[in-house]
């Protein structure tokens, strides 16, 4: 699936979430545009650790609201 797609969806809130690991996720140009469209529509964008989504961060959640992310967070933290 793509990403951009997948993202734009959390978006447009036709899905909950988008949860993914991996490294700079931030700077990619698969990412990118995603995420900028979720925080433009007002979602939770983090890292998979749950801190602001940096140039160096870990992974990628992008939750519809923060519900949501909170319970995706409690879940990542009781499976790392």
């Amino acid at each position: 699936m793509s990403t951009t797609l997948a993202l734009a969806w959390v978006a447009a809130s036709k899905r909950a979430a988008y949860v993914t690991d991996g490294d700079a996720l931030c700077g990619s140009v698969h990412f990118a545009a995603g995420i900028a469209l979720c925080r433009a529509a007002g979602c939770v964008v983090t890292g998979i650790d749950g801190a602001p989504i940096a140039e160096t961060s870990r992974g990628l959640v992008a939750a519809a609201d923060a519900e949501t992310h909170e319970l995706l967070m409690s879940m990542i933290r009781n499976r790392i």
